[in-house]
């Protein structure tokens, strides 16, 4: 059997996501859905919000990240005193050479941990936005470009509200994905323990599995994997179906659905697939979509979740037949 040159990028691409989530396995215990999801979220150039109590390692999820990819990072603590200019850095006058030079702030990174984001005023949360959308910064009138690859995985806390601030749906919609890692199983807290029992940390013996270059090289390959006409009627048929759904005052936006499609192609590829299949746009549903949407104040007091009316917008679009 003869190997077509687009297989041999489709296992290329399988080894080294493979690689990239078995390296951050070795210090994140028993998530793999949540890893995998991650990793998805880098290669389609996506940014994460990660909700999670404290202490179940949203920050060590970051740092394993950026080592395992050999990028630098970069970490943020949002803070109602922070400013903009520590985010996104300022201009600095150089009395030596008698003109402003410019200091990058800590955005400056391949991935970014915005630590409790939501603590932070509008002001300096939206200092985040050009950096998200558009991987620049501007700063008195100069634009400065952010590094290749580029990631933001911010973190809240769902349980304190005191003295926060929440996230506009304009930011909501920046984040390809929201996740959680939620508490480990028994045999994966045993592990942590044999592991880090003795006062020591794993992310510091961490060593890269793949370089920056690999990253970027997976990203450029995915307008090769093929998304059939049906298949983006079945994502414009999923957005029409939250728009019109009765228990939602905001469906989804052009961008999540484009969203969708980027991420969706990268799933194809991790699976050693050309072509992107309804499963991934069911299974990526939730993580993508659930956070872009508004309840009305009647399903809120119902009960009912965004990820439920996910779930019944799914179940009641026909799945295409795509060959």
């Amino acid at each position: 059997m003869t190997t077509t040159p687009q297989s041999t990028r489709s296992e290329t691409f399988s080894t080294l996501f493979r690689s990239i989530v078995d390296n951050v396995e070795t210090v994140i215990r028993g998530k793999h859905d949540t890893v995998q999801l991650a990793v998805l979220a880098m290669i389609a150039e996506g940014h994460v919000l990660l909700e999670d109590s404290p202490g179940l390692g949203k920050t060590t999820l970051a740092k394993a990240l950026s080592q395992t990819v050999g990028g630098s990072s970069g970490r943020i603590q949002f803070t109602p005193d922070l400013l903009p200019a520590d985010v996104v850095g300022m201009s600095i006058w150089n009395r030596g050479s008698g003109e402003f030079e410019f200091r990058p702030g800590a955005v400056f990174a391949n991935v970014v941990l915005a630590d409790e984001i939501n603590r932070a005023s509008p002001k300096t949360q939206s200092a985040l936005l050009e950096a998200m959308a558009e991987r620049q910064v501007t700063v008195d009138t100069s634009t400065h470009p952010l590094a290749s690859p580029f990631m933001v995985i911010a973190t809240q806390n769902p349980l304190d509200h005191e003295g926060t601030y929440p996230l506009p749906e304009s930011q909501l919609d920046r984040f390809l994905m929201k996740l959680s890692l939620g508490y480990p199983d028994r045999e994966a807290e045993l592990e942590i323990l044999d592991q880090q029992g003795d006062g020591g940390s794993a992310i510091d013996s961490l060593t890269s599995a793949v370089t920056p270059q690999d990253v970027i090289m997976m990203t450029n390959a995915l307008t090769s994997v093929h998304v059939a006409p049906e298949l983006k009627t079945y994502l414009l048929d999923l957005a029409h179906g939250t728009r019109t759904h009765p228990g939602l005052r905001l469906g989804l936006s052009p961008r999540a659905v484009l969203s969708m499609q980027r991420v969706a192609r990268a799933l194809a590829a991790a699976s050693g697939r050309a072509f992107v299949i309804p499963d991934d746009v069911k299974a990526l549903a939730r993580p993508v979509w659930a956070h872009r949407i508004m309840l009305t104040p009647e399903s809120q007091l119902s009960g009912v979740s965004a990820a439920q009316i996910v779930d019944d917008v799914l179940a009641s679009v026909p799945v295409p037949s795509v060959n």
